[in-house]
Protein backbone atom coordinates (compact mmCIF):
# COMPACT_ATOMS: atom_id res chain seq x y z
CA UNK A 1 0.00 0.00 0.00
CA UNK A 2 1.81 3.35 -0.82
CA UNK A 3 1.54 6.10 0.97
CA UNK A 4 4.34 8.64 1.63
CA UNK A 5 4.70 8.49 4.88
CA UNK A 6 3.77 6.02 7.83
CA UNK A 7 2.59 8.44 10.56
CA UNK A 8 -0.23 10.94 8.90
CA UNK A 9 -1.62 14.27 11.09
CA UNK A 10 -5.28 13.89 11.02
CA UNK A 11 -5.94 17.71 10.73
CA UNK A 12 -4.19 17.86 6.98
CA UNK A 13 -6.87 14.85 5.78
CA UNK A 14 -9.90 17.15 6.25
CA UNK A 15 -11.32 18.65 3.19
CA UNK A 16 -8.75 16.64 0.75
CA UNK A 17 -10.36 15.11 -2.27
CA UNK A 18 -10.72 11.59 -2.63
CA UNK A 19 -10.16 9.98 -6.08
CA UNK A 20 -11.18 6.25 -7.19
CA UNK A 21 -9.19 4.04 -8.99
CA UNK A 22 -9.57 5.55 -12.20
CA UNK A 23 -8.59 8.75 -11.06
CA UNK A 24 -12.43 10.25 -10.71
CA UNK A 25 -13.28 12.68 -7.77
CA UNK A 26 -15.46 10.78 -5.33
CA UNK A 27 -15.90 12.93 -3.05
CA UNK A 28 -14.21 15.06 0.18
CA UNK A 29 -12.39 13.54 3.49
CA UNK A 30 -14.61 14.84 6.25
CA UNK A 31 -13.81 12.53 9.01
CA UNK A 32 -11.71 9.72 10.25
CA UNK A 33 -13.41 6.54 12.33
CA UNK A 34 -11.42 4.70 14.76
CA UNK A 35 -12.71 2.11 17.32
CA UNK A 36 -13.58 3.45 20.79
CA UNK A 37 -10.51 4.12 22.50
CA UNK A 38 -9.51 1.68 25.34
CA UNK A 39 -6.10 2.03 27.59
CA UNK A 40 -4.53 -0.96 26.26
CA UNK A 41 -4.30 -0.73 22.89
CA UNK A 42 -3.89 2.57 20.56
CA UNK A 43 -7.74 2.90 18.79
CA UNK A 44 -7.20 1.43 15.41
CA UNK A 45 -8.41 3.73 12.54
CA UNK A 46 -11.47 1.61 10.79
CA UNK A 47 -11.86 4.35 7.42
CA UNK A 48 -12.73 7.49 6.26
CA UNK A 49 -15.98 9.59 6.04
CA UNK A 50 -16.38 11.18 2.83
CA UNK A 51 -18.50 13.20 1.46
CA UNK A 52 -19.74 12.29 -1.71
CA UNK A 53 -21.57 14.59 -4.17
CA UNK A 54 -24.75 15.66 -2.87
CA UNK A 55 -23.44 16.49 0.29
CA UNK A 56 -23.85 12.53 1.17
CA UNK A 57 -21.56 11.04 4.00
CA UNK A 58 -20.12 7.55 3.39
CA UNK A 59 -17.79 5.24 4.83
CA UNK A 60 -14.94 3.66 2.95
CA UNK A 61 -12.42 0.78 5.07
CA UNK A 62 -8.89 1.86 5.55
CA UNK A 63 -7.67 -1.60 4.41
CA UNK A 64 -9.29 0.19 0.97
CA UNK A 65 -7.41 3.48 1.24
CA UNK A 66 -4.17 2.79 -1.94
CA UNK A 67 -2.50 6.28 -1.37
CA UNK A 68 -2.36 9.21 1.35
CA UNK A 69 -0.92 11.99 -0.18
CA UNK A 70 -0.03 15.71 0.84
CA UNK A 71 -3.13 16.96 -1.99
CA UNK A 72 -5.16 13.93 -2.13
CA UNK A 73 -6.41 10.59 -0.75
CA UNK A 74 -6.42 7.54 -3.21
CA UNK A 75 -8.73 4.56 -2.64
CA UNK A 76 -9.76 1.21 -4.11
CA UNK A 77 -12.14 -1.20 -3.99
CA UNK A 78 -16.16 -1.11 -4.36
CA UNK A 79 -17.63 2.15 -2.67
CA UNK A 80 -20.36 1.53 -0.41
CA UNK A 81 -22.83 4.69 -1.03
CA UNK A 82 -25.36 3.86 1.85
CA UNK A 83 -25.29 7.23 4.38
CA UNK A 84 -22.73 6.47 6.96
CA UNK A 85 -24.32 6.13 10.13
CA UNK A 86 -21.69 5.68 13.53
CA UNK A 87 -22.11 2.59 15.97
CA UNK A 88 -21.98 2.66 19.34
CA UNK A 89 -18.16 1.44 19.13
CA UNK A 90 -16.80 4.09 16.67
CA UNK A 91 -15.45 7.50 17.86
CA UNK A 92 -14.63 10.52 15.29
CA UNK A 93 -11.61 11.85 15.35
CA UNK A 94 -12.67 15.37 14.27
CA UNK A 95 -16.02 15.16 15.98
CA UNK A 96 -14.88 14.12 19.09
CA UNK A 97 -11.40 14.24 20.26
CA UNK A 98 -10.04 17.11 18.48
CA UNK A 99 -11.36 20.50 20.66
CA UNK A 100 -11.47 17.45 23.52
CA UNK A 101 -10.23 18.77 26.98
CA UNK A 102 -7.70 16.89 29.05
CA UNK A 103 -6.53 17.22 32.29
CA UNK A 104 -2.62 15.57 31.76
CA UNK A 105 -0.65 18.42 32.74
CA UNK A 106 -1.08 19.34 36.57
CA UNK A 107 -0.56 23.47 35.46
CA UNK A 108 -4.18 23.13 34.00
CA UNK A 109 -6.09 21.57 31.34
CA UNK A 110 -4.85 21.51 27.66
CA UNK A 111 -7.12 20.81 24.24
CA UNK A 112 -6.87 18.42 21.28
CA UNK A 113 -5.16 20.32 19.12
CA UNK A 114 -4.31 17.41 16.59
CA UNK A 115 -3.99 13.71 16.56
CA UNK A 116 -1.75 11.91 14.66
CA UNK A 117 -2.37 7.99 12.76
CA UNK A 118 0.84 5.83 11.89
CA UNK A 119 0.88 2.68 10.40
CA UNK A 120 2.16 -0.51 12.96
CA UNK A 121 3.95 -3.56 12.09
CA UNK A 122 1.08 -5.58 10.64
CA UNK A 123 -0.28 -2.72 8.44
CA UNK A 124 -3.11 -1.62 10.98
CA UNK A 125 -3.31 2.30 11.29
CA UNK A 126 -3.57 3.47 15.01
CA UNK A 127 -4.20 6.56 16.57
CA UNK A 128 0.01 7.23 17.70
CA UNK A 129 0.03 10.85 19.00
CA UNK A 130 -1.96 13.67 20.51
CA UNK A 131 -0.87 17.24 20.16
CA UNK A 132 -2.16 19.48 23.03
CA UNK A 133 -2.42 22.84 23.29
CA UNK A 134 -2.82 25.37 26.13
CA UNK A 135 -2.04 29.24 26.65
CA UNK A 136 0.13 30.95 29.09
CA UNK A 137 -2.21 33.79 29.59
CA UNK A 138 -5.50 31.94 30.59
CA UNK A 139 -6.88 29.22 29.19
CA UNK A 140 -6.86 29.50 25.36
CA UNK A 141 -7.71 33.34 25.86
CA UNK A 142 -7.89 35.82 23.60
CA UNK A 143 -3.92 37.65 23.12
CA UNK A 144 -2.47 34.73 24.88
CA UNK A 145 0.35 33.18 23.97
CA UNK A 146 -0.34 29.47 22.92
CA UNK A 147 2.04 26.08 23.81
CA UNK A 148 1.58 23.08 21.73
CA UNK A 149 3.19 19.53 23.06
CA UNK A 150 3.13 16.64 21.63
CA UNK A 151 2.46 13.34 23.51
CA UNK A 152 2.34 9.75 22.53
CA UNK A 153 -0.91 7.35 22.83
CA UNK A 154 0.34 5.86 26.19
CA UNK A 155 0.57 9.06 27.64
CA UNK A 156 -2.72 10.27 27.03
CA UNK A 157 -5.08 7.16 26.98
CA UNK A 158 -5.54 7.40 30.67
CA UNK A 159 -6.96 10.60 31.04
CA UNK A 160 -9.45 9.97 27.46
CA UNK A 161 -10.81 6.54 28.61
CA UNK A 162 -13.20 6.22 31.70
CA UNK A 163 -12.58 3.46 33.89
CA UNK A 164 -16.38 2.39 33.43
CA UNK A 165 -16.35 -0.84 31.30
CA UNK A 166 -19.87 0.07 29.49
CA UNK A 167 -20.74 -0.95 25.86
CA UNK A 168 -18.54 1.26 23.77
CA UNK A 169 -15.48 -0.19 25.92
CA UNK A 170 -16.81 -4.20 26.00
CA UNK A 171 -16.76 -3.75 22.07
CA UNK A 172 -13.17 -2.29 21.68
CA UNK A 173 -11.74 -5.13 23.81
CA UNK A 174 -13.82 -7.98 21.61
CA UNK A 175 -11.86 -5.95 18.43
CA UNK A 176 -9.03 -8.07 19.87
CA UNK A 177 -10.17 -11.44 19.92
CA UNK A 178 -10.50 -13.82 17.35
CA UNK A 179 -14.46 -14.74 16.47
CA UNK A 180 -14.16 -17.57 18.15
CA UNK A 181 -13.60 -15.87 21.40
CA UNK A 182 -15.83 -13.46 20.52
CA UNK A 183 -18.73 -16.08 20.45
CA UNK A 184 -17.84 -17.69 23.51
CA UNK A 185 -18.05 -13.84 25.30
CA UNK A 186 -21.37 -13.29 23.46
CA UNK A 187 -22.79 -16.82 24.77
CA UNK A 188 -21.65 -16.08 28.20
CA UNK A 189 -23.96 -12.66 28.09
CA UNK A 190 -27.26 -12.62 29.52
CA UNK A 191 -29.66 -11.99 26.14
CA UNK A 192 -30.56 -8.38 26.91
CA UNK A 193 -26.72 -8.10 26.52
CA UNK A 194 -25.64 -9.75 23.75
CA UNK A 195 -28.05 -8.25 21.92
CA UNK A 196 -26.55 -4.78 22.94
CA UNK A 197 -22.89 -5.46 22.70
CA UNK A 198 -23.66 -7.39 19.12
CA UNK A 199 -25.64 -4.41 17.42
CA UNK A 200 -22.59 -2.51 18.72
CA UNK A 201 -20.16 -4.94 16.61
CA UNK A 202 -19.02 -3.73 13.14
CA UNK A 203 -20.46 -5.86 10.67
CA UNK A 204 -17.45 -8.36 9.83
CA UNK A 205 -16.38 -8.71 13.54
CA UNK A 206 -20.49 -10.01 13.89
CA UNK A 207 -20.95 -11.97 11.35
CA UNK A 208 -17.72 -14.47 12.35
CA UNK A 209 -18.71 -14.46 15.46
CA UNK A 210 -22.11 -15.37 14.77
CA UNK A 211 -20.70 -18.44 12.78
CA UNK A 212 -19.39 -19.73 15.89
CA UNK A 213 -22.53 -19.70 17.97
CA UNK A 214 -25.13 -22.26 18.65
CA UNK A 215 -27.90 -22.27 16.14
CA UNK A 216 -30.53 -21.36 18.25
CA UNK A 217 -28.36 -18.09 19.85
CA UNK A 218 -27.65 -17.05 15.81
CA UNK A 219 -31.55 -17.42 15.20
CA UNK A 220 -32.41 -15.51 18.40
CA UNK A 221 -29.67 -12.84 17.74
CA UNK A 222 -30.52 -12.08 14.05
CA UNK A 223 -33.65 -12.09 14.56
CA UNK A 224 -33.23 -9.34 17.28
CA UNK A 225 -31.34 -7.49 14.83
CA UNK A 226 -32.73 -4.04 12.83
CA UNK A 227 -33.87 -5.56 9.45
CA UNK A 228 -31.09 -3.51 7.45
CA UNK A 229 -28.14 -4.44 9.93
CA UNK A 230 -29.32 -8.36 10.00
CA UNK A 231 -29.32 -8.31 6.16
CA UNK A 232 -25.93 -6.74 6.20
CA UNK A 233 -24.44 -9.11 8.45
CA UNK A 234 -26.10 -11.87 6.33
CA UNK A 235 -24.20 -10.67 3.33
CA UNK A 236 -20.84 -10.65 5.30
CA UNK A 237 -21.26 -14.12 6.23
CA UNK A 238 -19.56 -17.14 4.47
CA UNK A 239 -22.77 -17.97 1.95
CA UNK A 240 -23.15 -21.25 2.90
CA UNK A 241 -23.32 -20.24 6.55
CA UNK A 242 -25.93 -17.67 6.13
CA UNK A 243 -27.83 -20.33 3.99
CA UNK A 244 -28.14 -22.14 7.35
CA UNK A 245 -29.23 -20.13 9.19
CA UNK A 246 -31.92 -18.33 6.82
CA UNK A 247 -33.36 -21.71 7.11
CA UNK A 248 -33.41 -22.24 10.48
CA UNK A 249 -35.64 -18.50 10.77
CA UNK A 250 -39.22 -18.06 10.21
CA UNK A 251 -40.54 -17.70 6.52
CA UNK A 252 -41.59 -14.37 6.72
CA UNK A 253 -38.20 -13.36 8.03
CA UNK A 254 -36.24 -15.01 5.91
CA UNK A 255 -37.91 -13.70 3.14
CA UNK A 256 -37.55 -10.37 4.38
CA UNK A 257 -33.63 -10.24 4.93
CA UNK A 258 -33.14 -12.11 1.71
CA UNK A 259 -35.15 -8.71 -0.13
CA UNK A 260 -32.93 -6.68 1.70
CA UNK A 261 -29.37 -8.48 0.88
CA UNK A 262 -27.28 -7.18 -2.31
CA UNK A 263 -29.10 -9.19 -5.09
CA UNK A 264 -25.93 -11.39 -5.86
CA UNK A 265 -25.02 -12.23 -1.86
CA UNK A 266 -29.23 -13.07 -1.83
CA UNK A 267 -28.91 -15.33 -5.31
CA UNK A 268 -26.01 -17.12 -3.72
CA UNK A 269 -27.85 -18.16 -1.02
CA UNK A 270 -31.19 -18.85 -2.37
CA UNK A 271 -28.71 -21.01 -4.76
CA UNK A 272 -27.77 -23.21 -1.83
CA UNK A 273 -31.35 -23.11 -0.02
CA UNK A 274 -32.32 -25.09 -3.15
CA UNK A 275 -30.41 -27.86 -2.54
CA UNK A 276 -30.88 -30.42 0.86
CA UNK A 277 -29.11 -29.09 4.04
CA UNK A 278 -27.18 -32.01 4.11
CA UNK A 279 -26.06 -32.41 0.78
CA UNK A 280 -22.74 -31.21 -1.26
CA UNK A 281 -25.11 -28.68 -2.85
CA UNK A 282 -26.40 -27.27 0.49
CA UNK A 283 -22.85 -27.24 2.41
CA UNK A 284 -20.64 -26.20 -1.26
CA UNK A 285 -19.86 -22.70 -0.83
CA UNK A 286 -20.25 -20.81 -4.12
CA UNK A 287 -17.18 -18.89 -4.40
CA UNK A 288 -14.14 -21.34 -5.09
CA UNK A 289 -10.76 -19.96 -6.63
CA UNK A 290 -11.34 -20.48 -10.18
CA UNK A 291 -8.88 -19.65 -13.23
CA UNK A 292 -9.05 -20.30 -16.97
CA UNK A 293 -7.64 -22.87 -18.89
CA UNK A 294 -4.71 -20.61 -20.16
CA UNK A 295 -3.92 -18.96 -16.61
CA UNK A 296 -0.34 -20.09 -15.41
CA UNK A 297 1.00 -21.72 -11.97
CA UNK A 298 2.00 -17.97 -10.82
CA UNK A 299 -1.53 -15.95 -11.74
CA UNK A 300 -2.82 -19.74 -9.93
CA UNK A 301 -0.72 -18.92 -6.93
CA UNK A 302 -1.24 -14.82 -6.80
CA UNK A 303 -5.27 -16.09 -6.44
CA UNK A 304 -4.48 -18.47 -3.68
CA UNK A 305 -2.81 -15.98 -1.52
CA UNK A 306 -5.50 -13.51 -1.71
CA UNK A 307 -6.61 -12.72 2.42
CA UNK A 308 -9.69 -13.51 1.93
CA UNK A 309 -9.51 -17.09 1.25
CA UNK A 310 -9.90 -19.42 3.56
CA UNK A 311 -6.81 -21.76 3.99
CA UNK A 312 -8.85 -24.37 3.15
CA UNK A 313 -10.19 -23.24 -0.27
CA UNK A 314 -6.49 -22.27 -0.78
CA UNK A 315 -5.56 -25.56 -0.97
CA UNK A 316 -6.79 -26.38 -4.66
CA UNK A 317 -7.61 -24.17 -7.75
CA UNK A 318 -10.09 -25.08 -9.96
CA UNK A 319 -10.08 -24.99 -13.46
CA UNK A 320 -13.12 -23.89 -15.73
CA UNK A 321 -14.05 -22.37 -19.42
CA UNK A 322 -15.46 -18.57 -18.88
CA UNK A 323 -17.26 -17.72 -17.26
CA UNK A 324 -15.02 -18.00 -14.36
CA UNK A 325 -17.50 -17.14 -11.37
CA UNK A 326 -20.14 -20.28 -10.59
CA UNK A 327 -22.07 -21.64 -12.62
CA UNK A 328 -18.55 -21.23 -14.32
CA UNK A 329 -18.14 -22.81 -18.34
CA UNK A 330 -17.33 -26.51 -18.83
CA UNK A 331 -15.20 -27.73 -15.50
CA UNK A 332 -12.42 -29.10 -16.89
CA UNK A 333 -10.20 -29.98 -13.81
CA UNK A 334 -8.69 -29.31 -10.58
CA UNK A 335 -5.45 -28.54 -9.46
CA UNK A 336 -3.44 -28.92 -5.52
CA UNK A 337 -1.68 -26.33 -4.19
CA UNK A 338 1.62 -28.57 -3.86
CA UNK A 339 1.41 -29.25 -7.00
CA UNK A 340 1.35 -25.40 -8.44
CA UNK A 341 4.16 -24.78 -5.84
CA UNK A 342 6.59 -27.40 -7.62
CA UNK A 343 6.10 -26.35 -11.03
CA UNK A 344 7.91 -23.39 -12.85
CA UNK A 345 5.53 -20.05 -12.48
CA UNK A 346 4.80 -19.58 -16.66
CA UNK A 347 3.58 -23.19 -17.04
CA UNK A 348 0.33 -23.30 -17.21
CA UNK A 349 -1.87 -24.54 -14.44
CA UNK A 350 -4.05 -26.85 -16.77
CA UNK A 351 -1.02 -28.83 -17.16
CA UNK A 352 -1.04 -30.10 -13.70
CA UNK A 353 -4.20 -30.92 -13.27
CA UNK A 354 -5.15 -34.13 -11.12
CA UNK A 355 -6.87 -36.44 -13.36
CA UNK A 356 -7.69 -38.94 -10.74
CA UNK A 357 -9.84 -36.71 -8.46
CA UNK A 358 -13.93 -36.66 -10.12
CA UNK A 359 -15.89 -33.72 -8.78
CA UNK A 360 -19.02 -34.26 -6.64
CA UNK A 361 -22.75 -34.14 -7.91
CA UNK A 362 -24.76 -31.64 -5.70
CA UNK A 363 -27.26 -34.21 -4.67
CA UNK A 364 -24.35 -36.20 -2.79
CA UNK A 365 -25.48 -36.73 0.76
CA UNK A 366 -22.89 -36.14 3.12
CA UNK A 367 -22.16 -39.52 4.06
CA UNK A 368 -21.33 -40.27 0.68
CA UNK A 369 -19.03 -36.52 0.75
CA UNK A 370 -17.36 -37.75 4.05
CA UNK A 371 -16.22 -40.69 2.36
CA UNK A 372 -15.20 -38.71 -0.39
CA UNK A 373 -12.85 -36.79 1.63
CA UNK A 374 -11.27 -39.62 3.19
CA UNK A 375 -10.46 -41.74 -0.35
CA UNK A 376 -9.06 -38.43 -2.12
CA UNK A 377 -7.45 -36.97 1.35
CA UNK A 378 -8.55 -33.53 1.02
CA UNK A 379 -9.53 -30.45 2.40
CA UNK A 380 -11.76 -29.26 -0.49
CA UNK A 381 -13.92 -30.76 -3.36
CA UNK A 382 -15.21 -29.23 -6.58
CA UNK A 383 -19.23 -29.37 -6.43
CA UNK A 384 -20.58 -29.85 -10.64
CA UNK A 385 -23.99 -30.12 -11.68
CA UNK A 386 -25.18 -32.16 -14.83
CA UNK A 387 -24.82 -29.83 -17.31
CA UNK A 388 -20.93 -29.74 -16.54
CA UNK A 389 -20.33 -26.54 -14.99
CA UNK A 390 -18.41 -25.90 -11.40
CA UNK A 391 -21.29 -24.50 -9.38
CA UNK A 392 -19.41 -24.84 -5.83
CA UNK A 393 -16.51 -26.52 -3.44
CA UNK A 394 -17.74 -28.20 -0.37
CA UNK A 395 -14.81 -28.11 2.19
CA UNK A 396 -13.65 -30.16 5.07
CA UNK A 397 -14.94 -28.15 7.93
CA UNK A 398 -18.32 -27.81 6.47
CA UNK A 399 -18.57 -31.62 6.10
CA UNK A 400 -17.11 -31.97 9.82
CA UNK A 401 -20.14 -29.37 11.22
CA UNK A 402 -22.29 -31.14 9.50
CA UNK A 403 -21.71 -34.63 10.92
CA UNK A 404 -20.71 -33.24 14.72
CA UNK A 405 -23.86 -33.41 17.06
CA UNK A 406 -26.77 -30.75 16.44
CA UNK A 407 -25.46 -28.40 19.83
CA UNK A 408 -21.66 -29.11 19.16
CA UNK A 409 -21.17 -25.89 19.58
CA UNK A 410 -23.18 -24.51 22.44
CA UNK A 411 -20.92 -27.55 24.42
CA UNK A 412 -17.39 -26.45 22.99
CA UNK A 413 -18.39 -22.80 24.04
CA UNK A 414 -19.44 -24.50 27.46
CA UNK A 415 -16.45 -26.09 28.00
CA UNK A 416 -17.68 -29.45 27.73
Amino acid sequence: MARTSNTVYISRLQGLPVLDATGDAVGTVRDVVVQTPRIATAPAVKGLVIEAFGRKRIFHPMDRVHAIDPGQVAIRGVIDTRTFTRRPSETLVFGDLFDLILHVNPDGPEVVFDVAMSEDMGRVWRLSEFALQRSSGGFLGLGSKRHVRTLPWDKVAAHLVGAEQGTAITVAELAEMNPADVARELHDMEPERRIEVASALDDEQLADAVQELPEDEQVDLIGALEPERAADVLETMDPDDAADLISDLPNALAEDLLTRMEPQEAADVRTLLSYGELTAGGMMTPEPVIIGPDGTVAEALAMLRQEEVTPALASMVFICRPPLDTPSGRYIGAVHIQRLLREPPSLMASKLIDDDLHPLPPGADVHSVSRYFATYNLVVAPVVNDAGQLIGAVTVDDVVDHILPHDWRGRQLDGA
